[in-house]
């Protein structure tokens, strides 16, 4: 695989700043001159993740990550190097120069390659849906009169029309020159009988085709919505809607749709707004609403709720009226509270739809629609029990449980407690008796969820090393934050005398022969040079600490003075113990042992002067 130029890399860094990579996928919030948010990593309440927009690094104290833009791409997209830095410079428009020249299509990793694919392809349904043709007539046709929307709107989202048959298609991606790992992966085309264009045939025919964005605003798989068009022979003909099979590229667990738009428009005023389908999606941007989400077709999962957290802890869920639409929203409601998100729900009547609601009332709807909004228990009890004057004393304690198990799933004990007031209160019955039920439950061992701090594991525990204070991260500091004083210590020092078996002597080690041998390139480069994480950790750490020191040189003195006391006095102690050894065999070599040791204590009394 040909090497991206050192010199390109450095370039890349310096032209896209860290906030701007950070706060895709992270919300933050100014701290002193750093930013801080929730760690991107971990499942968190408390922010312990900080960007240093100056020097162009992060650090999560909860997981011990960090880094600069790209470890922070590899880390959050599992990307290796090479992928993180040619998709920086895609996303950014920075050009990359190689060692070899440009980068030939085969070498790209096969997820690059997908995302390329899938783009291609996006671009051929589209421009089908546009075709001056029989299939494009009618679909354009479907699009405004029946749908009921722009063209425009289309054009936006780039929606498609997958034609009834041909292999065209299948020709165009393979004169592309995409290759056949990625046609087999990608999971549009059929291919147990090989990749042969003239063969190959497709998983979308007749049908309307919606691109499936990632939170970055890459397509990585389709939506297929049935139409009259689509042929009897379709084995999903029966199917309305149809998605991509999972990918490398394509979880529908993982990923919500039209997320990439939402993001960028939601704020504590403007939460998240949760639809049923891509459809309802489109609709509510369309109207203004514009932080509308919607699921894969699958009920909403732990790692779609954990993606809306990064941006807005707040959603509100506006389901079908109908019964599978509230249900859904019922087992929506345990997850949310498990991932501290604070949801609230928009009732709609039997055989309603916020499609339907929205395109007959467009943005004056909205208004209408947020008028129903109920909090997350009122909504529960009301679907648990939706008519409480008839419940009998059992009834009322049946409900009252099956409310205590979503309760439990709160993580304060506070928000619990206020819940249990409010189903008190729903249910018409004694708060001193709800709470006494509700305490009963929570140590009940059928029942009982596993106490907070096992359940979150050691997912919030920082990993750190126990902390211990050495000369050498004494050293450390002064050379990351005096780097005039750093060359300076390294004419000075001997490697010898640095503890490289621990992490602080390593470091110490690396960035001294940089001064020494006129590679270094300041702190914020320190990070390219640094190949274990942990390594890079403490690195980070030391620059965010950002030490003031009245007096650096004189320091930097007595660091070395500790650090020669502490070397001579180790190696003093093992060559007294091979003297005493080797005075139990009358040896011969015992009188440059005592020499050795001589020359030691006069190192220690006169250390090297610092100048």
């Amino acid at each position: 695989m040909p090497a991206i130029k050192p010199s390109s890399i450095r370039d890349l860094k310096d032209r896209i700043a860290i906030f701007d990579v950070v706060s895709r996928e992270v919300t933050l919030k100014r701290a002193g001159s750093n930013y801080k948010g929730l760690s991107p990593f971990t499942n968190e309440k408390t922010p312990s993740f900080f960007i240093s927009p100056d020097k162009g690094i992060y650090k999560c104290f909860s997981t011990g990550n960090a880094g600069d833009i790209i470890s922070f791409v590899m880390e959050t997209e599992r990307l290796n190097f090479v992928e993180a830095v040619e998709e920086l410079a895609k996303r950014f428009s920075v050009e990359l120069e190689y060692e070899e020249g440009g980068r030939p299509r085969e070498d790209r990793s096969l997820r690059q390659e997908l995302f390329e694919l899938h783009e291609f392809i996006a671009n051929y349904y589209h421009e089908a849906f546009h075709a001056d043709n029989e299939g494009g007539k009618w679909i354009r046709k479907y699009w405004t009169q029946t749908r009921q929307f722009e063209i425009s709107i289309a054009d936006e989202f780039k929606i498609g029309f997958a034609p009834k048959g041909g292999l065209e298609l299948g020709r165009r991606v393979t004169k592309e020159g995409f290759s056949k790992k990625s046609i087999e992966a990608c999971g549009i085309f059929y291919t147990k009988q090989g990749i042969n264009p003239d063969t190959m045939g497709y998983r979308f025919r007749g049908r309307l085709m919606i691109p499936i964005r990632d939170h970055q605003g890459r397509i990585s798989a389709f939506t297929a919505r049935q139409l009259e068009l689509t042929p009897d022979d379709d084995p999903s003909r029966e199917a309305k809607y149809v998605n991509s099979p999972e990918t490398p590229i394509f979880n529908k667990g993982s990923l919500l749709f039209s997320m990439d738009r939402a993001r960028m428009e939601v704020d504590p005023d403007t939460p998240f707004v949760m639809v049923e389908g891509q459809l309802d999606a489109i609709r509510c941007w369309s109207v203004g609403l514009k932080g509308a989400v919607a699921p894969q077709g699958t009920g909403i999962t732990e790692n779609q709720l954990r993606l809306i957290k990064r941006y807005e802890p707040r959603v509100r869920c506006l389901l079908d009226g109908d019964r599978a639409g509230q249900q859904a929203a019922l087992r929506m409601l345990p997850l949310a509270l498990t991932q501290s998100v604070e949801v609230t729900f928009i009732s709609l009547d039997e055989g309603e739809d916020p499609d339907d609601l929205l395109r007959n009332g467009g943005s004056s709807a909205i208004d209408a629609l947020l008028e129903r909004e109920t909090d997350a228990i009122s909504f529960a009890a009301d679907l648990i029990a939706p008519s409480i004057d008839s419940l009998t004393p059992q009834a009322k304690s049946k409900a009252a449980a099956e409310l205590f198990q979503i309760i439990s799933k709160a993580d304060s004990e506070t928000t619990q407690i206020e819940f249990v007031k409010q189903v008190a209160e729903k249910l018409n019955i004694d708060l001193e008796a709800a709470i006494r039920d509700y305490r009963r439950f929570s140590i009940n061992p059928a029942t009982a969820r596993r106490p907070k701090q096992a359940e979150k594991g050691v997912q919030n525990e920082p990993i750190t090393r126990k902390a211990v204070h050495t000369v050498e991260r004494d050293l450390l500091g002064l050379c990351l934050n005096e780097e005039k004083i750093g060359y300076r210590i390294a004419q000075v020092v001997d490697e010898q005398w640095i503890d490289t078996d621990s992490l602080d002597g390593e470091l110490l080690n690396l960035v001294l022969n940089a001064f020494l041998h006129d590679m270094w390139n300041g702190a914020d480069s320190l990070n390219d040079q640094l190949d274990k994480t942990e390594l890079k950790s403490l690195a980070v750490d030391l620059i965010f600490q950002k030490p003031k020191y009245d007096n650096p040189e004189r320091l930097a003195e007595e660091a070395i003075k500790r650090l020669v006391t502490k070397f001579a006095d180790q190696k003093i102690k093992k060559i007294k113990l091979e003297i005493a050894q080797k005075q139990s065999e009358q040896d011969t070599t015992l009188i440059s042992l005592f020499d050795e040791i001589v020359k030691l204590q006069k190192l220690k009394g006169n250390p090297p002067q610092f100048e």
